[in-house]
């Protein structure tokens, strides 16, 4: 079974999903080593591990070699961090086809501004309703598998 319809199948049993934060293939396997039914890929863990703050200084792709060591290593869905998509809506459609391809099960995508801030960060700035909404669409349009589970998330409250 694809990694998208185990996390299809595990979303739709009603429960919550714990999916500890990872950062390479060795969090990864630890993360599915003690249980859990999922791993949540980081976008600021992954920007740490390679020495830099979580601001968007990392590009899609190399994100998406991180997420396909990843995945490559366990054998539960891994949930990603796109953070704005990296910039407009072609810019996340370009992100969203490097993370199907990396194996993800599902992502989030948030409404920042790019480059975005670290969601703890103060002085965040966001993307209009529409624009994300726009982003959404494009993003979606751009999916194969109709399993891989969009994750649509904002910032308004911190703002």
């Amino acid at each position: 079974m694809r990694a998208t319809s185990r996390l299809k199948t595990l979303l739709s049993a009603g429960r919550t999903i714990v999916a500890p934060g990872a950062f390479d293939g060795l969090s990864a396997r630890l993360v599915e080593q003690a249980g859990f039914p999922a791993v949540y890929a980081s976008g600021g863990a992954i920007a740490r591990s390679a020495g830099i703050p979580d601001i968007g200084l990392m590009s899609p792709d190399e994100i998406a070699a991180r997420l396909g060591m990843m995945v490559d290593v366990v054998g539960i869905p891994v949930i990603a961090d796109a953070d704005t998509g990296y910039g407009n809506a072609l810019n996340a459609q370009r992100a969203t086809r490097a993370f199907e391809r990396a194996g993800i099960a599902a992502f989030h995508i948030e409404d920042q501004t790019f480059p975005k801030k670290c969601g703890h960060y103060e002085d965040k700035s966001l993307i209009s309703t529409d624009e994300m909404v726009q982003k959404i669409y494009a993003v979606r349009d751009a999916l194969r598998d109709p399993d891989f589970v969009l994750i649509a998330r904002t910032d308004a409250i911190a703002v």
